[in-house]
């Protein structure tokens, strides 16, 4: 049974060794099992990559694509789920928030045959900051009400899955990608394993408050309408508390003479519903620079190097 272990980086000079060090001590006392330790580059501007070739020229289970420019995770992880050859395939950061100790245990879960996949979820956000551990727990409640993706609280990308369900991903080939939603999206049996947080054992984390709504929205949008619909109704309200105002307005001035009292009013709504219209342009615009993207048919990411034999450019 052979195992594939994908590791996406970013600026981890500092964490690799660390990381490396751990993941082979796991691996070496599951002997029953191959191990194929996949690490994407995703860019890296510090020595990641030097990192990678040196653990590469120890380790003949270590593999490595380094890609021409930083692509995002998401391209990341969907170049190893390509590239991954094993009958299990599991994803992992390399900053250790995703305990290569956990590993043992997945697999034994996976063995018994009820599941397709392992996936983690942490219960204490310890460490985090707390805006925005409050607006991750909005996310998820938002996520699971608009969308048919099933997205749990506290989810990480960390998940041991079987063949069926990488080669369903793989068949996912959008440019837009949310892989927290592919995951629920595309179904198969999940056990979901809880543990308590863990902070990264060196280096910076490449997430920033900004990146992380913007993370967000294109989730939602990613894997729901309800925006448009949103639009679409506030379009209807709009229509509707203009057509009462109109009214109001006509009987007010045949009734009293007045039609000219009431402009500062008049200019908030005005105003309001200008703003409004913005608001939902911009939402339609959202949608229509994603249909943009896709009609490019670009590739998901370049690779400059690597030591893999007939690696996958997609």
């Amino acid at each position: 049974m052979k195992i594939s272990i994908i590791v996406p980086c970013y600026n981890e000079e500092e964490a690799l060794p660390l990381f490396y060090a751990e993941l082979d001590r796991v691996t070496k006392e599951m002997s029953n099992y191959e191990f194929e330790m996949l690490f994407v580059d995703d860019g890296s501007k510090d020595k990641t990559l030097e990192r990678l070739i040196e653990f590469a020229s120890k380790d003949e289970r270590v593999k490595y694509i380094s890609f021409s420019r930083n692509f995002g995770k998401e391209s990341a992880m969907y170049a190893g789920f390509c590239n991954a050859t094993g009958d299990y395939t599991a994803v992992m950061d390399a900053d250790m928030q995703d305990p290569p100790a956990l590993l043992p245990e997945m697999v034994e879960i996976l063995e018994k045959g009820e599941y397709d996949s392992v996936a983690t979820r942490r219960v204490s956000r310890k460490g985090e900051p707390k805006l925005r551990s409050l607006f991750a727990k909005m996310f998820y409640k938002i996520m699971n009400k608009v969308s048919d993706a099933d997205v749990v609280d506290g989810a990480r990308d960390f998940r041991l899955m079987k063949r069926e369900m990488v080669e369903a991903i793989v068949n996912m080939c959008e440019s837009n990608r949310f892989s927290k939603g592919i995951f629920g999206w595309v179904g198969f049996k999940t056990y979901w394993m809880e543990y308590k947080n863990v902070e990264r054992v060196a280096g910076k984390t490449k997430w920033n408050f900004f990146g992380l709504f913007k993370y967000s929205m294109d989730g939602i949008t990613n894997f729901s309408n309800a925006p448009l619909r949103i639009a679409t109704i506030s379009g209807f309200l709009c229509t509707f508390l203009a057509f009462v105002m109109l009214i109001f307005v006509f009987v007010k001035t045949i009734a009293f003479g007045d039609s000219v009292a009431g402009w500062p009013s008049l200019v908030c709504i005005i105003l309001f519903i200008g703003g409004l219209q913005f608001f939902c342009i911009g939402i339609i615009g959202q949608y229509i620079s994603k249909i943009y993207m896709e009609t490019k048919h670009r590739p998901h990411y370049i690779v400059a190097k690597t030591n893999k034999e007939d690696v996958v450019k997609k």
